[in-house]
Formats: C-alpha cells, sequence, structure tokens
C-alpha cells in the first residue's frame, strides 16, 4: 500500500505567490503528475491553522455566536471559533521552498500559542465564557484540495459566563444559547452553516 500511496503524488514543478499579504499567501503552480504529464496553473493558499469550540454550558446548552459570513454573504450561527496566533501576526505561515518542503517543515514559524491556548482564548473573547473541561476531538486539514492549513476541534464542557466579550476589530457577534434539539434543527434547516462546525457537533456526540 506504501508503494501504491507514492506512486500517486504529484511533484510541484514551479510556483509563484500571486498575493502574499498579512491575510493570505495565493500561489499559483503547476505540477507534473504521476503518469508524467503536467498541469498548471494550479491554485492553493495557506493561512492560519484554527480552532472550533463546541462549548457546553452548565445546563448542557450549547454557546453559540451569530455572525455574518462574507463568503455566502449571510448571517449564520455557528460555535466559537479563531486562529492560532503567529509570531509575525500574519494570517498564513511563512514558509520557504516547495511544496513537499512545506508539508514536511514542522517547525516552521512556530506559533506563538497552542491550539489548546487558542481554543481557550477564543471562546473566553466571543462569548465571556470559561471551562475547566476540555477534550480534544479531531485535527485534521481544513480544505486538503486548496489548503495547507488544519482545523483543530476541541469540546468544552461546564463552561460559565466569567466576563463580557472581547471582539476584534473585525469582529461584530452575537452570543446565544441553543438547546442541542435546536442545533439538529438549524443544521438541516441551514441556518448552521460552517461544515467544519458541523462535523465538531457531530463528533462531539460521540464523546
Amino acid at each position: 500500500m506504501k508503494n501504491e500511496r507514492n506512486d500517486l503524488v504529484w511533484e510541484e514543478i514551479k510556483s509563484k505567490h500571486l498575493i502574499q499579504n498579512k491575510w493570505m499567501d495565493l500561489r499559483e503552480s503547476a505540477f507534473r503528475f504521476p503518469d508524467g504529464t503536467t498541469f498548471e496553473p494550479y491554485y492553493n493558499y495557506s493561512r492560519k491553522d484554527y480552532v472550533v469550540i463546541v462549548p457546553f454550558d452548565e445546563n448542557g446548552n450549547l454557546i453559540c455566536v451569530r455572525q455574518y459570513r462574507q463568503g455566502i454573504h449571510q448571517v449564520t450561527v455557528e460555535f466559537p471559533a479563531g486562529g492560532i496566533e503567529s509570531p509575525d501576526g500574519k494570517e498564513y505561515w511563512k514558509i520557504e521552498g516547495n511544496l513537499e518542503k512545506r508539508l514536511a517543515c514542522e517547525g516552521r514559524n512556530q506559533p506563538s500559542e497552542t491550539a489548546l491556548e487558542t481554543a481557550q482564548r477564543e471562546l473566553l473573547e466571543e462569548t465571556g465564557y470559561k471551562s475547566e473541561n476540555w477534550t480534544h476531538l479531531i485535527t485534521m486539514p481544513s480544505n486538503a484540495t486548496l489548503a495547507d492549513n488544519y482545523a483543530n476541534v476541541y469540546m468544552a464542557k461546564n463552561c460559565r459566563k466569567v466576563s463580557g466579550q472581547d471582539l476584534d476589530d473585525t469582529e461584530f457577534l452575537n452570543v446565544e444559547i441553543y438547546t442541542p434539539d435546536e442545533i439538529e434543527k438549524m443544521i438541516f434547516s441551514g441556518e448552521f452553516q460552517q461544515c467544519v462546525h458541523v462535523m465538531a457537533w457531530l463528533l462531539s456526540n460521540r464523546k
């Protein structure tokens, strides 16, 4: 099986940065396929690794946030989430070299905080809630087709209100509390639309 997997690897033969600012590193690449043919252009990008938190309050209800999502031009309900802070403050890691090196380089621009620290910070900042009961559910690629960042999913139980919100300049969101049944209904009615957040909800139900 290992050799069969290696036979499927694409070789990146050239790449250039189309956008490289504090928010994103968008690249245009050319690849050589396993059969020797080449293809271009292929677009991929780097962003921060991030966290998603499934937070239960002391009554077993879910602490959610309602906010506008410009990608779909709609106001949605979702779980608290946010990016892991990088030392240079950028939304993407500075990565040198080709795709193989990027994927292999574990030590690239080490983050300023761990995923769990980010989850605890984001829950407090976005909702004013705090928990001492955290469970890591999964870490997996956010969008393996186009991006190289990872989503780190946590569940927090017995969350209690300890403060008000402490939002970033670009954050405008309301805190709302829902029962588990209400979350299920919103998922199927199209009100709860973040796919990683839906996955997080399903995983939390297995614990």
